[in-house]
């Protein structure tokens, strides 16, 4: 819980102050991401985000820009004991807090970005074998195993090149991607598996400033 006071926090940090923001650029988002889960060994999946952004420039190479997201996450396995395909999608807001300086035709900066989000619908398949039952365990399309709340924090960085803007992140979810119902009433080694795990890995990302 301290960790989604934290990150609520620093979302919202670029409200406090206004006085200091000079006019900044609307632009438009969009990018891929390679993400995993790790306990289950799954490998990551490609996912992909579409939104707006808006950058607020601050004196000495800071700046501050929050993005509204719509934003896929997948990951999947396959073979050994079980086939997984997870794939949630957010409305996601990340607010990256920026630092570079600019060197006329480009500007390199460092990006802490805390994010936000909230699942909208998801793909949540499971299949078990060898359940001493000879029956197969299977989970898709359950709300109630999935945490609809995601909260985390990227770090990485970027490159201003005229109007273009490319940011890599690595990025750490601190919720779990089961909910506390999910957490009983899973498959057992889904729930093993699992735990207080969710989605983590790289993000690349493409903007367009205006």
């Amino acid at each position: 819980m301290k960790r989604l006071f934290a990150v609520a926090f620093l979302c919202l940090t670029c409200l406090l102050f206004p006085s200091r923001m000079e006019a900044g650029h609307f632009g438009l988002t969009g990018g891929i991401n390679f993400l995993g889960i790790r306990n289950l060994n799954m490998e990551s999946a490609i996912g992909y985000s579409a939104g707006f952004t808006y950058k607020f420039n601050l004196p000495v190479g800071f700046a501050i820009q929050p993005s509204l997201l719509y934003h896929s996450k997948a990951s999947k396995s396959e073979g050994g004991q079980f086939n997984a395909d997870l794939r949630v999608d957010y409305l996601e807001l990340p607010v990256s807090f920026q630092w570079g300086p600019d060197l006329l035709f480009f500007r390199p900066f460092l990006d802490v970005s805390p994010y936000l989000g909230y699942a909208l619908n998801h793909d949540f398949n499971f299949k078990e074998y060898d359940v001493p039952d000879s029956s197969t365990a299977i989970v898709k399309d359950s709300w109630s195993l999935v945490n609809r709340l995601e909260y985390g924090l990227g770090l990485g960085a970027g490159l201003e090149v005229w109007k273009f803007q490319f940011v890599c992140r690595y990025n750490w979810n601190f919720g779990s991607l089961l909910s506390q119902e999910g957490k009983l009433n899973a498959p057992a080694l889904l729930k093993k598996g699992l735990g207080e795990e969710n989605f983590g890995g790289v993000t690349l990302s493409l903007s367009l400033l205006f």
